[in-house]
């Protein structure tokens, strides 16, 4: 495991759940993680498939593994977790600690073209090779066997990850993601910062428009909204978008979305739906 740093570990649910510290070669600082391994990972007596979380604004790599209640299913169908962190931190950059929606957990799962973020805010990157190859040589995990899931800011990265490498990810599910951020606040003054005004630009990083453009496999989604989330009423995750550019687009999207009447945007909502997202990936990760 080389470059790896054992920060800690802990037996549960037949498994164990470690963190890990590294430096990152795309951000340029230090990046955590957490991953849960079933024993039969932990073991090498195989190659499990694994999950990656995507976590939203003002998360870290804890919030999810510790309050979003996947690790029994997880371990009763070993699958592997990996919940990186949501941006580099630390970085020096001046300003990153002072607005939440932007800087320090807020990287948007995106590459900054934009000074001063360009240096260290390449969170696409990071995600879609880098953290995911180191997850490959350091761990028993089957990398033909992957799949993504996320929740709001990391729903969006989810979506925008899976859409963006066709027939890489077996599956993708999303609880309230940001579905169309050209089009919102959140989006366009992340967007603006880290990616400059060239609407393009920001294509490249918006699943409702790649969706329109998809050229791959069937890719099956699942996408769930409660219809009490403040976000969803104020027109920031925009599910709709996505929901008309799928079903108006000839593509291979398989998509199922729910809306899920009284429940809002926290854990609370995202513990209720988690088996079924688990059990969703599950059958998709094996096919």
């Amino acid at each position: 495991m080389a470059g790896l740093e054992l920060i800690s570990k802990n037996r549960c649910f037949d498994g164990e759940v470690r963190k890990y510290s590294h430096f990152s070669a795309s951000t340029k600082c230090n990046m955590t993680f957490n991953i849960y391994l079933p024993d039969v990972a932990l073991t090498n007596k195989e190659k499990v498939p694994v999950l990656f979380y995507l976590s939203g604004l003002t998360c870290n790599e804890d919030n999810m593994i510790t309050k979003g209640g996947a690790l029994p299913y997880l371990s009763r169908e070993r699958i592997a977790l990996v919940t990186p962190d949501t941006s580099p931190r630390a970085t020096g950059i001046d300003g990153e600690d002072d607005d939440w929606e932007l800087g320090t957990g807020a990287g948007f799962y995106v590459d900054a073209t934009q000074e001063p973020w360009s240096a260290h805010y390449k969170m696409y990157s990071y995600m879609q090779l880098e953290i995911q190859q180191l997850i490959f040589e350091s761990f028993s995990i089957d990398s033909s066997r992957v799949s993504i899931f996320g929740h709001s800011m990391g729903g969006h990265g989810a979506l925008v990850l899976s859409l963006r490498n066709p027939g890489y990810y077996k599956s993708v599910s999303a609880f309230a993601p940001i579905c169309h951020p050209s089009t919102s606040n959140w989006g366009q003054k992340q967007f603006t910062a880290y990616l400059g005004l060239n609407k393009d630009d920001w294509a490249e990083y918006d699943a409702s428009e790649l969706v329109k453009r998809y050229d791959g496999p069937p890719l099956p989604i699942l996408l769930d909204q409660g219809d009490c989330d403040q976000f969803y009423s104020s027109k920031q995750l925009q599910p709709s978008h996505f929901v008309i550019a799928t079903k108006s687009s000839n593509t291979a999207i398989e998509l199922e979305d729910r809306m899920q009447p009284g429940y809002d945007h926290s854990y609370w909502f995202i513990q209720t739906f988690m088996e079924e997202h688990i059990a969703f990936h599950a059958k998709h990760i094996r096919s």
